[in-house]
């Protein structure tokens, strides 16, 4: 697994902020973050982890509201 970057992920959860509802499929996530699918998969992997992403029964990704 290649290292996950916390430049990317500042930007990242940067656009999920600045984008309220964004939903990606992991293919989607790769495209417009311009990552390979293992490092993009890696990066999700993270956001999920620390609970902000949350995985939809559709297999897209989508920020987990605030509390």
């Amino acid at each position: 697994m290649e290292t996950v970057s916390e430049d990317v992920l500042a930007r990242i959860r940067g656009e999920f902020r600045e984008m309220p509802g964004l939903r990606l499929t992991p293919a989607q996530a790769c495209r417009l973050w311009g990552l390979g699918a293992e490092q993009c998969q890696a990066l999700i992997d993270a956001l999920v982890e620390v609970n902000f992403l949350k995985r939809t029964p559709d297999g897209s990704f989508l920020a987990v509201a605030a509390r």
